[in-house]
């Protein structure tokens, strides 16, 4: 699968694909719960509401935006830019899109953002995601341990000519 994307402000008609990316992250966990499928999506919707809401009121200037590939909508990228810092508040694709160099791209794009800027990115990270690796490889460290998070950074390696007066 190409690794081309783009990515667009989300709008109100964007919730349900929204809350779908939401479900394909949480879907899996939730299999351990003595619930049918329903009460799992029940759970999933008051959940995923109660993200968005979180999201809104603590990032109220953070980039919301819909990951397209090909056209379709494949992911969410939410980005607070900060003066001391780049946040990735969120980022996750569809199944059908992971492992496929998508996410590697979009990371490296921001990492390069991050280095022109020279800011450090900085990303919670559940202990038990498969992404962590991801984050590991390409440079992010541990900073903090957060309950069931890892605070991860990235900081660019800035060399300023020395001898400038």
């Amino acid at each position: 699968m190409a690794s081309q994307y783009q990515c667009r402000p989300i709008n109100s008609s964007d919730m349900d694909f929204l809350y779908r990316v939401y479900e394909s992250t949480r879907w899996e966990e939730l299999q351990q719960a003595p619930w049918s499928d329903e009460q799992r999506r029940e759970f999933l919707t008051m959940q995923f509401q109660a993200q968005h809401q979180h999201y809104q009121q603590h990032y109220a200037d953070a980039e919301y935006q819909i990951i397209e590939i090909g056209g379709q909508a494949a992911g969410r990228l939410y980005l607070d830019h900060r003066e001391d810092e780049i946040r990735i508040v969120d980022i996750a694709l569809l199944p059908e899109y992971r492992n496929t160099g998508v996410g590697t791209k979009i990371l490296k794009n921001i990492l390069d953002l991050a280095g022109k800027q020279e800011v450090p990115i900085r990303i919670h990270v559940e202990k038990n995601n498969p992404a962590l690796a991801l984050y590991q490889r390409l440079g992010f460290t541990i900073k903090e341990d957060v309950g069931v998070y890892w605070l991860m950074e990235w900081t660019a390696l800035i060399c300023h000519d020395l001898f400038d007066d």
